[in-house]
């Protein structure tokens, strides 16, 4: 039997809470949707979900969020907004049927007036623009209270919680404040742990930073109001730290074993402190676990690199036939139908290759994974260190040719495609086109490859040629990163969905639930 570390005894019993927190309570309502309308309305949200591709982990999140904007487009009133919205919530299949109490509509009800009354009452922004971004921070922010609601991320928030304390302990950096480093741990973690977005970690920075944020009020809510702007900034400083990135890659690096430890927990909460106390029952579990998260991580990167070849071939196809073919046909006089083919093909199957050359973690990073979660559950007198480095300054010269170089690299990449295309017959458009989309699936294809490593604990050392791929495709993925922060603000695919299908679908889903309500109340009638 070995002891137990205690912040690991402590992370059970919080995980223990969370499986007590599952039976329902006798007695207790729950809300129900219809199943023909929920079987409809998940289906439509699983098309919606391919052509409106993100990732798994915040499909939910920006259902809500897609709903939220909507909704609040149309009515200002949280509390007769709250119950339709749930039950659509449902209906997508976004929570369960028959799961969710009803008294959390009030809840919810609640939260919505509380944004509600912050937005109308903040200070008055010198740009509409601003207003406009404020307005969409602040709706993400909701709808992460939301889904917190809904589904109390107990487990995650305990992981994360667990992970943090002991990142504390072990990364070490010189000449950083305290609430600084703590901040930018807290990110690195939520970030490594389970990817989460910008939004979902502001929320937390905001209920770390404001205890009673989720239960504001009265001159409290007056206040948050009034310094709204500040809030916001505040937080887009923390969340773009010129450090965070030293951070991420050292919670990166070690969030497997976190992981692990927490899928053995999970599997049996009650017996886990017995289970994890014998280091031969312990290794099996880990080995058991780890190989179970690799073909879960093989599964969701297959769906990943589908739904985004989808959703990228659809919005292509879209561009190349609403501008592409109008433009060669009627401003240059005609269509070449071969460039307009590789321009239409070229871009996923670039990021089914991208995808395809994946390669999985080598087996003796299992071994190292397996120490590391002993190390993590068993109290030991010494602490791993891991030290972060802040960036040397560089001199004016270094600066000024290192700026000269990056900028050659960019002439030189987009230079090679630009010559290639031309070669191709391609028109001044479709290259720009083009340019755009090979850059944002440069850097979509990136994420999935880095996603690919969440199981690594064992550091590669790049070679010449990786280091020759990285200094030509970094002007790609600089610019694809751009481009899909804007993509995400504004695809057309998902603008004209959601102005011209979203809203009647939900209306024909909820009449059709209405309906097969009426049914029942009448065939009752008749019995």
């Amino acid at each position: 039997m070995a002891e137990i570390s205690p912040q690991t005894q402590k992370l059970i019993q919080k995980y223990q809470a969370w499986y007590r927190s599952l039976e329902k309570e006798a007695g207790v309502a729950t809300i129900h949707v219809d199943e023909v309308a929920t079987r409809v309305a998940s289906f439509y949200e699983k098309i919606r979900g391919v052509v409106d591709w993100r990732e798994e982990h915040l499909l939910r999140k920006g259902a809500i969020e897609r709903g939220l904007k909507r909704r609040l487009f149309l009515q200002k009133n949280g509390k007769s907004l709250a119950e339709p919205f749930v039950l659509e919530l449902i209906r997508g299949g976004h929570f369960p049927n028959d799961q969710i109490e009803e008294r959390k509509i009030e809840n919810v009800g609640k939260v919505l007036d509380k944004y509600l009354f912050i937005l109308e009452n903040s200070e008055k922004a010198s740009v509409a623009k601003l207003k406009i971004q404020l307005y969409d921070w602040l709706l993400g922010i909701a709808a992460c209270e939301i889904e917190e609601i809904l589904a109390p991320a107990i487990r995650e928030e305990a992981l994360i919680e667990y992970m943090a304390q002991m990142m504390k302990e072990k990364i070490v950096i010189e000449k950083m404040a305290f609430e600084e480093r703590e901040a930018q741990i807290q990110i690195a973690v939520q970030r490594a742990l389970f990817k989460l977005d910008k939004a979902t970690i502001g929320f937390y920075l905001l209920k770390a930073k404001y205890l009673d944020w989720e239960n504001l009020e009265g001159s409290a809510l007056e206040k948050i109001a009034a310094n709204i702007y500040s809030i916001w900034e505040k937080i887009e400083e923390d969340l773009k730290h010129r450090l965070a990135e030293k951070f991420y890659r050292i919670c990166e690096r070690y969030d497997t074993a976190y992981l692990i430890l927490g899928d053995i927990i999970s599997q049996n909460p009650k017996d886990s402190e017995k289970n994890i106390s014998q280091p031969e029952i312990l290794e099996s579990k880990i080995r058991e676990n780890y190989q179970r998260r690799f073909f879960k991580l093989k599964s969701r990167l297959t769906r990943a690199a589908i739904y985004s070849v989808i959703s990228i071939f659809a919005t292509k196809m879209l561009i190349a036939f609403a501008i592409e073919v109008p433009f060669e046909k009627y401003i240059l006089g005609g269509l070449n139908y071969q460039t307009l083919g590789f321009n239409i093909v070229i871009p996923p199957l670039l990021m089914f290759l991208l995808v395809l050359t994946i390669r999985p973690p080598k087996k003796e990073n299992q071994e190292r994974v397996v120490m590391e979660v002993m190390k993590l559950a068993y109290e030991k007198e010494k602490k791993d260190i891991y030290p972060i480095k802040t960036y040397r300054k560089r001199g004016i010269i270094f600066t000024l040719i290192i700026g000269v170089f990056y900028l050659l690299t960019f002439f030189v990449s987009f230079g090679i495609i630009i010559f290639i295309l031309n070669r191709l017959d391609f028109g001044i458009l479709s290259i720009v086109i083009f340019l755009m989309f090979f850059s944002l699936i440069s850097f979509a294809g990136v994420k999935i490859r880095e996603r690919a490593k969440e199981l690594e604990i064992t550091e590669k050392k790049p070679g010449f040629f990786v280091f020759l791929i990285d200094t030509f495709s970094l002007p790609f993925l600089r610019v694809g990163r751009w481009l899909s922060s804007q993509w995400a603000k504004y695809n057309i695919i998902v603008v004209l969905i959601t102005a011209l299908i979203d809203m009647p679908f939900q209306l024909f889903t909820e009449f059709l639930e209405h309906w097969r309500n009426f049914l029942k109340e009448k065939k009752e009638e008749i019995h």
